[in-house]
């Protein structure tokens, strides 16, 4: 295979939502809290969502990626699969329930005059009024326009109950739990200083977004949905993984929640500074979660990289290692009341 000229997309994930609704929800009041996710959800109108696509990139030269591919709304969910496969898998349907469905979700978010989807999960954290949610670099950092992505919102397991696009009404209500907005969002320097999505980005191309109440309960997503750990220490050679995300590209439709498992390798083209998965997830899976130390019946793990990009006929998946930096990352995410750049 020549790898001189490389096309390579970053994995994006389908969301879609609108207006909280539920009869929990608090009255929002000028300038607080509740009014900013209240103006969030209801950004997203029907038009908007329907707008939404996964970025995906295409390396044209010698650490050269260029914006390109839509999503496949079209396309068909993965095969079979779920609760208790053994061996490798490359893209089926998540049919085993657990937390891992439930932590797992969708994101909307705008970059410019554009808007985008990803993949997010929910981790575990120690932090008290606040949830931490897990994505790629990508899904909340534009690298090339040097700013933060604006008008984030988080829906937790979208695959219960995927809203359909032409349905009028809200969004929000139609999915399951509803939908929460992003508070403040945390990427590091190594990213946001890359000048574009580039051999450097992919090393730091981990994110996380803080969240504070939403949802139709106006609760902290955790609360309704639970969370799963995350590690930062390094997988070694051949440490099995399970991948998961909403990928919306063809073949799939970005409803379906899909996953890859499989042992971990590295990718050579890059100095083996990423991790590589055997699996066809496509553009709109990123920021979805590795999971080691998986379990098939309860839908736990622990998280130790994101879906990040892929080469094209290669039907592998490549992630970043977290490391140190993904670790200042989160601890950032703990406390911070604003956007922050992590040096």
């Amino acid at each position: 295979m020549n790898h001189k000229w490389l096309r390579v997309s970053i994995v994006f994930a389908t969301v879609v939502s609108t207006s909280l609704v539920g009869s929990a929800a608090k009255p929002a009041t000028p300038g607080s809290a509740a009014s900013e996710h209240q103006r969030i959800v209801d950004f997203w109108t029907n038009e908007r969502v329907a707008q939404a696509v996964p970025r995906d990139f295409v390396k044209t030269g010698p650490n050269q990626y260029e914006l390109a591919g839509k999503p496949d709304r079209g396309g068909k969910p993965g095969g079979g699969g779920g609760g208790g496969s053994t061996g490798t898998i490359t893209g089926a349907s998540w049919n085993g329930g657990g937390v891992v469905a439930e932590t797992t979700g969708k994101v909307l978010f705008a970059m410019g005059a554009s808007y985008y989807v990803c993949s997010a999960s929910v981790v575990t954290d120690s932090a008290s009024g606040r949830s931490i949610v897990l994505t790629a670099g990508h899904c909340v950092y534009d690298e090339a326009g040097g700013a933060f992505a604006t008008n984030w919102m988080f829906i937790p397991n979208y695959d219960a109950a995927a809203p359909n696009l032409t349905t009028s009404g809200s969004f929000c209500g139609q999915t399951l739990y509803g939908c929460w907005t992003a508070k403040s969002l945390v990427a590091h320097s190594g990213y946001t200083t890359a000048g574009g999505f580039n051999d450097q980005a992919v090393v730091f191309d981990f994110g996380f977004a803080v969240l504070e109440d939403g949802g139709k309960s106006s609760a902290l997503v955790e609360s309704i949905v639970g969370s799963q750990e995350i590690s930062f220490d390094a997988n070694g050679a051949g440490t099995v993984v399970d991948a998961f995300g909403y990928p919306a590209a063809r073949k799939y439709n970005g409803k379906d929640l899909v996953y890859c498992e499989g042992p971990t390798g590295f990718d050579s083209l890059n100095n083996d500074a990423t991790y590589k998965i055997a699996c066809n997830m496509t553009g709109g899976s990123s920021g979805g979660p590795w999971m080691r130390s998986f379990n098939t019946t309860t839908g736990q793990g622990t998280s130790t990289s994101v879906n990040s990009y892929g080469y094209t006929g290669d039907k592998s998946m490549y992630g970043p290692k977290f490391n140190a930096d993904t670790e200042d990352l989160y601890q950032a995410a703990l406390t911070t009341s604003a956007n922050q750049i992590v040096p």
